[in-house]
C-alpha cells in the first residue's frame, strides 16, 4: 500500500478519500485555494498546501502547482477524486511522467472517452446501442441546423468535452436553436476550454441508468451492477439509488455486458462509469437503452453502489494503483438498496440561485444519532457547523445517504432524515430532496429525468400549512419566553381572570408580518388563531437550552418544527426550510430598498454576456444579463417594463452580491 497521497480536489470528496486513508495508514496531503484557506478538508489533512487564488484556473486546475506541492511533501501518489482534473489525460500523464502513482484509469483510456462524439463512434464500431444523433466535425451553425432538422425536435445539445449537465440544453423547436447553441458553446468553453458540441436525438420520458465498473492491471474487469439517476434538475443529479427500481436479470445482463464491452474497448482500469439513457416510457427492456457517456473516474454517487456491495470504492481503487486486482465478479452479492440525495447551497425560493456565506446552523440530527436496526445513516459533508460555502466551486455541500434492506424503508428513512435538516443562513434543497423522495412517481419506481421541472412549483413547498407553521413559530418563541422570566406575574402565560388564558405572539416572516394567537382552555386543550384560521396545537415536544422542539399541527409526515435562538433572532425550522423570526418592520428599510429600479447582483460572479443598453425599451421577464457563479450560468430578467437608465457592468466583469448592475426608469409615454 501507499505510504502518502495527494489529493488534488476539495470539499467532500477530499474528505471522503482522506477517510479510507486514514484507516490504511496513507499520510494524507491536501491542496487548497485562498477561497478554501479555512475548509474542513484542509484542517483534517496530515498536511496541506497552498497552490493559487479562489479561481479554479489558479488552483485547482494549475497543473504545475499542483505537481510542486507533491514534490515539496514527498506524495507517493495522486488522487484526483472528481471534476476539475480527474478526466485530464495530461494531468494524468504528468503524475505518472513525475514519478508518483496515478489512482485512476490509463491516460489513453480518459482520451478516448473524453470527447463525447470519438466515444460514440468507438461505441458503435464496438456494438454498444448508442442514440441517434450528430457527432461531426462539421461546428457550422448550418450543418447544426440541418441536422437538427434531419434529427427531428426535440433534440439535446452536449459539449463533447462536457461532463456534470455543463454545455447541455434541450432544444424543442427550430426557433430555439441558435441561443440555446450559443449558450451551450459558451458554457462550455467556460467549463472545459472546448466550445464544440454534439446534438442528440432527445429521448422522452427518460431514465438515466449507469453502471459502475473496475479492471486492474491483470486483465480484470468486473461491474459492481447499476445505478439509477434518473432525478435531475438542468441536467444535474439530485437523487440516485442503487439498485435501479424496476431492474429484471434480463435488463441487468444486457446492460451490464453493454458496460463492460465499452470499458474493454480503451482498456480501461480503475473506476469507471457507463452511463447509458433508458426508454423510461414502461417497462424496462434489453433494448431500451443506449450508451450515453462514460465517467473515466469514481463518480460523486459512489456511496450507494458502497453501501449496496459491500466494498469500499476508494480501498479499490487504491490497490488496484498499487497492482491489486479485482474482486471476482461471482462473489459481488447486492445487499438491500441505498439512495443518496446531494444536498446543495441554493435558493430554490430564488430560482435555484447559489447560497454563499457563513453556516451559523449546520445540524442534520438523524446521522449523528446513535441508533440500532436494519437502517443505515452516512453523510458525507465538505463542512461543519461555522464554515464557510464558498461561491467560487459547485454548490454541493453533502451527500446524505441511507441503506435500509428495502426500497421503501430507504426513501422514508432518508426523506424523513432531510427533513430534519437544519441549515441557517445558507439556503440548501433540502425540502425539495424529501418531497422527491415521497413523490408517487419516485416510490412506485418509474421516476424519470422530466420529474423535477414538471412538478417542481408543488416539490418547493413544505408538507405544512403556513399558518401551521406559524403557530409552531409561535409556541418556540413562548417557550423561550417562559424559561426567561422568574416572576410569575412576569410570566407571558395570558392569565384572564375567568377566561382561557391567550398570549398573543407578533414576527415577520420574508416581509410579512404574521400575529398569532395561543389560547389555552380551562381543560387544557390548546389553540392557535392565525388570521382567520384556527388550529388546534398540541404544544412543546421538548426544550433544550436555546432550541425547542414543537409538534406541527396538520403535519402528515412526523416532522417536528425546530425554533433555535441564535444572537439575531430565533430561527424557524421544519421540513428543510428555514424561516427567520424576526420583530415586525425590522426589514422595512430592506424592502423598501428592493422595490426600487435597481437591478442587483444575486450572488458572487462573473458577467458573461450583457444584453442591456442605455435608453432600450425593455418588458418584464426580458433577459437582461448572463452571469456565471458557483459553476452554473443564470440569466437576470427585467423585474418589470421600464426603459434602461444606466448599466454599470460589462462582459468579463467579476461583480460581489449585491452590487447594482443594471437601473431603470419608467417607460417613455
Amino acid at each position: 500500500m501507499l505510504s502518502s497521497l495527494l489529493i488534488a480536489n476539495r470539499g467532500e470528496i477530499a474528505r471522503r478519500i482522506m477517510r479510507t486513508a486514514r484507516r490504511l495508514g496513507v499520510r494524507t496531503i491536501a491542496v487548497y485555494s485562498d477561497a478554501d484557506a479555512g475548509a474542513a478538508f484542509v484542517r483534517e489533512a496530515d498536511c496541506a498546501v497552498r497552490i493559487g487564488e479562489a479561481p479554479a484556473a489558479r488552483s485547482y486546475l494549475n497543473v504545475e502547482a499542483i505537481l510542486e506541492a507533491a514534490d515539496a511533501t514527498g506524495a507517493e501518489a495522486i488522487h484526483p477524486g472528481y471534476g476539475f482534473l480527474s478526466e485530464n489525460p495530461e494531468f494524468a500523464e504528468a503524475v505518472t511522467a513525475a514519478g508518483m502513482t496515478w489512482v485512476g484509469p490509463p491516460p489513453e483510456a480518459i482520451r478516448a472517452m473524453g470527447l463525447k462524439d470519438a466515444a460514440k463512434a468507438l461505441m458503435q464500431a464496438k456494438g454498444v446501442p448508442v442514440t441517434p444523433g450528430y457527432h461531426g466535425e462539421d461546428q457550422s451553425l448550418k450543418r447544426i441546423r440541418a441536422e437538427a432538422r434531419e434529427l427531428g425536435y426535440p433534440i439535446l445539445i452536449k459539449a463533447v468535452a462536457g461532463g456534470g449537465g455543463r454545455g447541455m440544453r434541450r432544444v424543442d423547436a427550430p426557433s430555439g436553436l441558435d441561443e440555446a447553441l450559443a449558450s451551450a458553446r459558451r458554457e462550455a468553453a467556460s467549463a472545459f476550454g472546448d466550445d464544440r458540441v454534439l446534438i442528440e436525438k432527445f429521448v422522452s420520458n427518460p431514465r438515466h441508468i449507469e453502471v459502475q465498473v473496475f479492471g486492474d492491471n491483470h486483465g480484470g474487469l468486473i461491474h459492481l451492477y447499476e445505478r439509477d439517476c434518473s432525478l435531475q434538475r438542468r441536467r444535474q443529479k439530485v437523487i440516485e439509488e442503487a439498485p435501479a427500481p424496476g431492474m429484471t436479470p434480463e435488463v441487468r445482463e444486457a446492460m451490464t455486458r453493454a458496460a463492460l464491452d465499452a470499458a474493454r474497448a480503451v482498456g480501461y482500469r480503475n473506476a469507471g462509469t457507463v452511463e447509458f439513457i433508458v426508454d423510461g416510457s414502461g417497462p424496462l427492456r434489453p433494448d431500451g437503452f443506449w450508451f450515453m457517456e462514460m465517467n473515466t473516474r469514481l463518480q460523486v454517487e459512489h456511496p450507494v453502489t458502497e453501501w449496496v456491495t459491500g466494498l469500499d470504492l476508494v480501498q479499490l481503487q487504491l490497490e488496484v494503483a498499487c497492482g491489486g486486482r479485482v474482486p471476482a465478479q461471482e462473489s459481488i452479492r447486492l445487499d438491500g438498496c441505498a439512495i443518496e440525495a446531494r444536498l446543495c447551497a441554493e435558493d430554490p425560493a430564488r430560482g435555484f440561485l447559489p447560497s454563499a456565506g457563513s453556516l451559523r446552523v449546520f445540524d442534520l440530527p438523524a446521522f449523528t444519532a446513535p441508533r440500532d436496526g436494519p437502517v443505515r445513516f452516512r453523510l458525507d459533508s465538505a463542512v461543519e457547523e461555522g464554515d464557510e460555502t464558498p461561491p467560487d466551486y459547485d454548490s454541493m455541500i453533502a451527500k446524505a445517504i441511507v441503506h435500509a434492506p428495502d426500497r421503501s424503508g430507504a426513501l422514508t428513512a432518508l426523506a424523513g432524515a432531510l427533513r430534519g435538516a437544519c441549515v441557517y443562513p445558507v439556503a440548501t434543497n433540502a425540502c425539495l430532496l424529501a418531497n422527491l423522495l415521497d413523490h408517487p412517481e419516485m416510490r412506485a419506481g418509474n421516476a424519470t429525468t422530466a420529474l423535477v421541472e414538471r412538478d417542481l412549483p408543488d416539490l418547493l413547498r413544505p408538507r405544512a400549512t403556513p399558518e401551521a407553521l406559524y403557530a409552531a413559530a409561535a409556541q418556540g418563541l413562548e417557550a423561550f419566553a417562559r424559561s426567561g422570566s422568574v416572576d410569575p406575574w412576569g410570566c407571558p402565560d395570558g392569565f384572564r381572570l375567568n377566561a382561557p388564558a391567550r398570549s398573543t405572539f407578533a414576527f415577520e416572516v420574508s416581509g410579512e408580518t404574521v400575529t398569532v394567537k395561543l389560547e389555552t382552555a380551562f381543560d387544557g386543550a390548546r389553540a392557535a388563531e392565525v388570521g382567520d384560521q384556527r388550529l388546534q396545537v398540541t404544544g412543546l415536544v421538548s426544550r433544550s437550552g436555546e432550541r425547542a422542539e414543537i409538534a406541527v399541527p396538520e403535519d402528515r409526515t412526523g416532522a417536528r418544527a425546530v425554533v433555535r435562538r441564535l444572537a439575531d433572532g430565533p430561527v424557524l425550522f421544519f421540513g428543510g426550510l428555514a424561516l427567520a423570526l424576526r420583530a415586525p418592520f425590522a426589514s422595512a428599510g430592506v424592502e423598501a430598498l428592493e422595490a426600487g429600479d435597481e437591478i442587483r447582483a444575486p450572488m458572487p460572479g462573473k458577467i458573461l454576456d450583457v444584453r442591456a443598453e442605455p435608453g432600450l425599451e425593455v418588458t418584464r421577464g426580458q433577459p437582461l444579463l448572463v452571469m456565471e457563479a458557483m459553476k452554473m450560468e443564470h440569466t437576470l430578467e427585467a423585474p418589470r417594463d421600464g426603459r434602461i437608465l444606466e448599466v454599470r457592468v460589462s462582459k468579463g466583469d467579476q461583480t460581489s452580491e449585491g452590487a447594482v448592475l443594471v437601473r431603470l426608469e419608467p417607460p417613455a409615454a
